[in-house]
Parts: C-alpha cells; sequence; structure tokens
C-alpha cells in the first residue's frame, strides 16, 4: 500500500525534480504542480525563456512527471501574482523601502495555492525543493536549518503558517547540494544535474530592477528626476536619477566625488531625496519588525540573546529583543551594515527560526 499522496510544486529544475524522485522512492502517491505566475520573456530583454515560468521549464516538469510515472498539472496564478507579488514590488520601491518578493511570493501564492489544490486533489502533504527543515515542539511548527548551510533557504520560509508548516514535507533538508546532484546523475538524469540554475526574481529575468520599474511606468524617469543627494546634515551634494533607483548601502553609480566612499543611508521619498554618508552612519544596532509571524516561540524572552539575519546571504548577528504584540524591537549586541526597509529580518535560535517579519 502507498503512502499519504503528496502534492509537489515542481518548477523544472533538479531540486523540485529530485524531490519528486526521492518521494516516490519512499512510497508516497505524488502530483506534481507546476504555478505559471509570470510570463518570462515579456520582460526579459534578450528574449531568451528561462526560469522558472519558461516553455522550458514547464515541459522539463511534465518529462519527469512522465517518466517516474505521476500526474502533472500547471496552474495559472498570473494575475494573482500580479496584484499580490509585483504590485507589492512596485509600491515599496515608490515608497523608498527594498522588497522582498521571494519572501511574499512563498507566503501568499506558492503555499496558498499549493493547499487550495491539494484539498482538491485529497494530497495529505504538499512538498517543495528548498533546502530546509521542517520540525515541531510543544504543538508548534517551525523552519529549521537544512543540513547545507552554503544552501540553506530557511530565511525565505519565515512567512509560512502553522497549517502550511504542519503540512508541507521538504525532502532535500537533510542533504547536501553536491548530493542533490549525484542523486540525479545516478538515477539516469544527468542532464538535471548539469541543469543551469537562476538565481534571479523570476519577474527581473535581466536582474535589473529599474529597468522593469521603467517598463511599468514609462514615465517614472521623468517624474523622479533631479532630486537631491544630501549629506546627514542636510548639505547639497548634488543631483540623482530618481529617488527609486537606489538602494540601501549602495556605493556604486552615484557619481558624487567628495574624496571618501559614500553610500546611501537613507531614501526619503516624500522630497525625492538621499542621504549619503560614511559607512560609520550606515550602521546601526537597532532596528524594528512589523508583520510578524512567529513560528517556534509565541513569547520572546528579553533577557535571552538571540541570532537576527537581516539579508538572506547575512551570517546573521547577537540581538536581545523587546516584543511589543505584533511588532519587535531588535537591538543588536554590536553594530549592522545597511538595515533596509522592506527587507525581511528572522530570528534564530541555534538553527531554529523563532520568528520574521518585515523592517520598518
Amino acid at each position: 500500500m502507498s503512502k499519504d499522496r503528496v502534492l509537489v510544486a515542481m518548477s523544472g529544475g533538479i531540486d523540485s525534480s529530485i524531490t519528486a524522485l526521492l518521494l516516490k522512492e519512499l512510497g508516497y502517491d505524488i502530483v506534481g504542480i507546476t504555478l505559471k505566475t509570470w510570463e518570462y520573456s515579456s520582460t526579459c530583454s534578450t528574449g531568451k525563456e528561462t526560469g522558472c515560468c519558461s516553455i522550458d521549464s514547464f515541459n522539463d516538469a511534465r518529462d519527469l512527471a512522465v517518466q517516474i510515472g505521476f500526474p502533472h498539472y500547471i496552474i495559472d496564478v498570473q494575475k494573482e501574482f500580479n496584484d499580490l507579488i509585483i504590485n507589492d514590488f512596485i509600491q515599496e520601491y515608490m515608497h523608498g523601502r527594498t522588497p522582498n518578493p521571494c519572501v511574499n511570493c512563498n507566503t501568499y501564492i506558492k503555499w496558498d495555492y499549493l493547499l487550495k489544490k491539494a484539498n482538491q486533489l485529497n494530497c495529505k502533504f504538499i512538498a517543495t525543493g528548498h533546502y530546509a527543515q521542517i520540525k515541531s515542539e510543544n504543538g508548534r511548527f517551525y523552519v529549521s536549518k537544512g543540513k547545507d548551510e552554503k544552501k540553506d533557504q530557511s530565511y525565505v520560509l519565515w512567512g509560512l503558517s502553522q497549517e502550511s508548516l504542519s503540512r508541507t514535507i521538504l525532502p532535500l533538508g537533510q542533504y547536501h547540494k553536491s548530493e542533490i546532484k549525484q542523486l540525479a546523475a545516478d538515477r539516469g538524469f544527468k542532464s538535471l544535474s548539469e541543469k543551469r540554475e537562476s538565481y534571479e526574481i523570476c519577474f527581473v529575468p535581466d536582474n535589473e530592477y529599474r529597468d522593469f520599474l521603467k517598463s511599468r511606468n514609462p514615465e517614472l524617469e521623468k517624474t523622479v528626476a533631479d532630486g537631491n543627494f544630501v549629506d546627514s546634515k542636510g548639505i547639497f551634494l548634488g543631483k540623482h536619477k530618481g529617488f527609486p533607483f537606489y538602494t540601501i548601502g549602495q556605493r556604486k553609480g552615484l557619481d558624487i566625488a567628495v574624496g571618501h566612499p559614500l553610500y546611501v543611508v537613507k531614501i526619503d521619498y516624500l522630497t525625492n531625496s538621499i542621504v549619503l554618508g560614511t559607512i560609520d552612519e550606515l550602521k546601526s544596532s537597532n532596528l524594528k519588525l512589523e508583520n510578524v509571524n512567529f513560528l517556534k516561540e509565541t513569547n520572546l524572552s528579553p533577557e535571552k540573546e538571540y541570532l537576527t539575519k537581516i539579508r538572506y546571504k547575512d551570517v546573521g548577528t547577537k540581538c536581545k529583543i523587546i516584543q511589543e504584540n505584533n511588532s519587535l524591537n531588535i537591538h543588536f549586541l554590536e553594530p549592522v551594515s545597511s538595515i533596509t526597509s522592506g527587507q525581511s529580518a528572522v530570528i534564530y535560535d541555534g538553527d531554529d527560526v523563532i520568528a520574521g517579519g518585515v523592517i520598518c
């Protein structure tokens, strides 16, 4: 008798494909699903269809399903993706913030639609190819780091609900990437093991968000051009191209020479002004977190030391936390650089994700 039925999110890449293969080998009843979130070629200046929403990726996912022997569905969620993810992406930049669309997509698109489809297809669980682990303790489910620290994706899963976590399987959390590539090769999927991975935002295929903003608003450059660069005292330093085209911590492309390096330390969208400062002015010991989702713990101790990551590749910094309802005041034990409004901050206790939220 087969084990429980599992709906596997499939992008056509090696990670989701091996996820399906491993679960099939373990005896699960597999159903594959691919979410079409974006018409990739519509924004790619090269005209080249690559990435998770290309025709090739859909075909690769379906071909694997046929070879292994399980049904596969493609679900069009482009409207929902545009309404919830892309519009938010644009609005965040237009308010001087730097969004994290991949976190939002996991929270508001992928898991929501996977669970809806799982219910329709009588699937008890859903599975993805993320390098992370899901654990439970004291009646709560939470995300923990994957075995492969270089590939760990626990940071982008902080927004998942308890229901989502309780029904999710992440088989790759126990593997290193090199092991997954070897598994693919050993099982006769050599081309899959050699497939190039994409690290771009799916709807910004050239990895140039400025061009994307301009494509969505042809008048944008004209509207925001000629704002002021100022220092922390408000002294005029020069003109910039428009506040949405800059991010906190940016140094290159400022075209300002004062005899020492300058960085973007603050963006004021109301006045279209950008504050430039030194590396020391870019550092801070405090941040406030809003829209907090609590995973392993719902009450954080003000006496305990935690570790907070303020970006995906951040190694994390020790901190103490004061909890105020659904917001958190984080005090770092040593200053950190480039705290950016709109980005995610994720709190860890060891390998376990305690909570996460959006930086104010």
